[in-house]
């Protein structure tokens, strides 16, 4: 397999502000990101040769909006991965040669489907209703990997439950620092572990919500890049892995990791030539969906022995001051979960932490970014790890 190391950059990127957007469709929520991401990289929208959508149905949407005289439009969906899928398609469309620069975006209207949640209605090939069907609920579906976990290693409700809760208490704090985060309020420890039971023996304040927001990014070879700013950001790195609905399959699924996390992990770490993740990468994002996917992810892309993260939670290793930080925008649990825009909003994340422009989040020197995507259920995940580097 052939390395995207230092083939692809990106020159700008954009974000909404996440939140209950009664005030805007998906296409102002395009517009909102993709216009942030054209004034980053002080590009003109003329200049943009092909576009990747999050959504099938939005390809047309993405020209319609930002009148991009007919170039190519590619939609894609990969449940709660599309986000980073997106960009890993107009990644490889740049490192490809055929394109030099590239836009990806997607936006989320998650308030709008006329349920809670994630749309349990329409096609029954959708991934809500597959939710429905197999799980009762997205929450029961993640409650198994908490009370296996739990199991597993030996650890009891109450320790558990603090590690959970230690986790939301984080990312809330974490969130206060994000302007565009729908949660911006801290909260305490008792809040966490009082909260009620959505899936035992996940509550309240282990949930994310599913919200409305977009994101964008604008992406061109290294050679292009070099007109437009000094500061670009490098792709060192992008892995992604399906699976086969293993955890409905067989009797042998652990639930306590996710297969699909490691394999893609590991499939970045050798392309950017990462050996030594706990001591290499600075800054890390994960697709904390619910508290226990986090803590799930922390082992499954390597920064946290097997069955040892709840005590490097209880150490504050994963916290803003910690040795390595994770989710400081708050994550999916603070800023919340835009379904199709969701990956490329971690990915902003990144590309500010390691640009140097994080504002009150930014971590010192950072070497290099980990931005996670998942998404799936009960053992039938795409997983999307991409690592971003500074330019030489």
């Amino acid at each position: 397999m052939e390395s995207i190391k230092d083939k692809v950059a990106i020159i700008g990127m954009g974000t909404t502000k996440v939140g209950e957007r009664w005030d805007a469709g998906v296409e102002d929520l395009l517009y909102e990101a993709a216009s942030e991401a054209f004034a980053d990289a002080k590009i003109d929208p003329s200049e943009i040769e092909a576009g990747y959508v999050g959504g099938l149905s939005a390809t047309h949407t993405l020209n319609r909006v930002l009148k991009l005289n007919y170039i190519p439009v590619s939609g894609v969906e990969n449940a709660c991965s599309t986000g980073g899928d997106v960009f890993r398609n107009g990644a490889m469309a740049i490192a490809s040669g055929m394109y030099d620069i590239v836009i990806v975006a997607a936006a989320g209207k998650q308030k709008d489907a006329g349920t809670t949640g994630i749309d349990m209605a329409g096609d029954p090939s959708t991934v809500g209703m597959e939710a429905m069907i197999h799980n009762g609920s997205v929450p029961r579906h993640f409650a198994l990997y908490a009370t296996r976990y739990m199991h597993h290693y030996g650890y009891s409700f109450d320790e558990l439950k603090l590690t959970l809760a230690k986790i939301a208490v984080k990312n809330h704090k974490n969130g206060t620092l994000n302007p565009k985060a729908h949660f911006q309020k801290e909260i305490k420890l008792e809040d966490a572990l009082n909260a009620p039971y959505i899936a035992w023996p996940l509550g309240l304040y282990d949930c994310c919500a599913n919200i409305d927001g977009g994101a964008c990014a604008i992406l061109a070879s290294p050679e292009v890049a070099k007109r437009y700013r000094d500061d670009y950001v490098l792709v060192k790195g992008i892995g992604l892995s399906s699976g086969w609905r293993e955890g409905r399959m067989s009797q042998k699924y652990s639930f306590t990791m996710f297969p699909e996390n490691v394999k893609a992990a590991q499939q970045a770490y050798d392309q950017a030539g990462i050996t030594d993740p706990v001591n290499e990468l600075s800054h890390v994002q994960l697709h904390d969906a619910f508290t226990v996917n986090e803590l799930v992810d922390y082992e499954d892309v390597g920064i946290a022995p097997r069955g040892k993260a709840p005590h490097l939670v209880k150490d504050g290793y994963f916290e803003m001051d910690g040795k390595i930080p994770v989710n400081t925008d708050g994550g999916l649990k603070c800023t919340g979960h835009p379904v199709p825009a969701t990956g490329l909003k971690q990915l902003a994340e990144s590309y500010h932490q390691v640009q140097g422009t994080a504002g009150p989040r930014q971590v010192k020197n950072v070497r290099y970014s980990l931005a996670h995507s998942q998404g799936g259920l009960t053992g039938s995940f795409s997983t999307i790890v991409t690592v971003l580097g500074p330019r030489d």
